[in-house]
């Protein structure tokens, strides 16, 4: 085949291009003419998320440092789908844009390298990690812990808590399950860490007007997980916090009912305020959004506002 028919734009990580390729092979299987060698071409760019290493994410810009450069070449037509982590996905695509395809979630928990617990690390233990979200939950259950900066994708930072940067860091189970990586921490249940927004799950966005791309994607996508993630940030949209804001939004579906759990705290861990809902699987959206009311409601509003 002398050009391809389809081309999926990803982050370079090997995580991101195993993602990709878990997306490229499930078009393959549901369209014939994909599977044909050279019909699927897959494209890594390089994002601002993955070239500043020495600063937070929420000091640069926040989520949207991982998409950008990636829908910019979606924009002039260089590739015909973006492939995110959705969790890195901004709640406002810019106009034109669609999140239309979503694989299977896969687990969406978080998991301890270096301890077996949060409650039994000793005092002063020092935790690596750049999230916002776990910084806050992790001095919420225990404020003697130690937070230091660790950016990085997952090999980097392995590498660093090998080194001795930090006692103990925290890593998406997803992800060490996608990079073959067993055996290496204690998976933490979402009671002792709420996930991140639709943590888990490998999405896809194309341009609004490209029938073609949408066609494909439909015959992979995955609805439940289109229903937990369209819970979830519903959540997002409500409460609209700045990248500064710690938010954790986990939904499950049990036969036609959703349940979600979800919570803001402060960054500095001394206060969190929670919410649990339960409604009926097609109102999901609303499900999440009220959720995010009321969290707007009951937490101190200035959580929610920018530096």
């Amino acid at each position: 085949m002398t050009s391809p028919l389809l081309r999926l734009g990803t982050r370079g990580s090997p995580l991101a291009i195993i993602q990709t390729n878990e997306l490229r092979d499930a078009l393959a299987a549901a369209h014939p003419e994909l599977s044909a060698p050279g019909a699927i071409e897959v494209v890594p760019i390089q994002t601002t998320g993955d070239k500043v290493q020495d600063r937070a994410l929420a000091e640069i810009g926040g989520k949207g440092l991982f998409t950008r450069e990636i829908e910019e070449r979606l924009i002039d037509r260089r590739i015909d789908m973006a492939v995110h982590s959705v969790k890195d996905v901004p709640t406002w695509l810019p106009d034109g844009f669609e999140l239309v395809g979503m694989l299977p979630r896969a687990d969406a928990r978080d998991t301890l390298l270096g301890g077996q617990s949060l409650a039994a690390l000793p005092p002063g233990t020092v935790v690596g990690t750049s999230s916002i979200r776990r910084q806050a939950q992790v001095l919420h259950a225990r404020p003697d812990l130690k937070i230091v900066p660790f950016r990085g994708n997952v090999q980097t930072r392995m590498r660093k808590l090998a080194e001795g940067l930090a006692n103990v860091t925290l890593l998406a189970q997803c992800g060490l399950d996608r990079l073959g990586v067993t055996d290496v921490g204690n998976v933490l249940a979402p009671s002792e860490m709420l996930p991140s927004v639709a943590q888990g799950v490998i999405g896809a966005e194309i341009r609004a007007d490209d029938d073609r791309a949408r066609r494909y994607l439909e015959a992979v996508n995955h609805g439940p997980t289109s229903i937990v993630v369209g819970c979830e940030r519903g959540l997002l949209d409500a409460l609209d916090g700045s990248c500064r804001t710690p938010i954790a939004g986990y939904a499950t579906l049990h036969g036609d009912r959703l349940r979600l759990s979800a919570l803001v705290v402060s960054p500095d861990g001394r206060a969190v305020w929670r919410v649990e809902r339960e409604g009926p699987a097609s109102d999901g959206n609303a499900l999440g959004h009220d959720a995010g009311e009321e969290l707007r409601r009951i937490a101190d509003p200035r959580i929610f506002d920018g530096p």
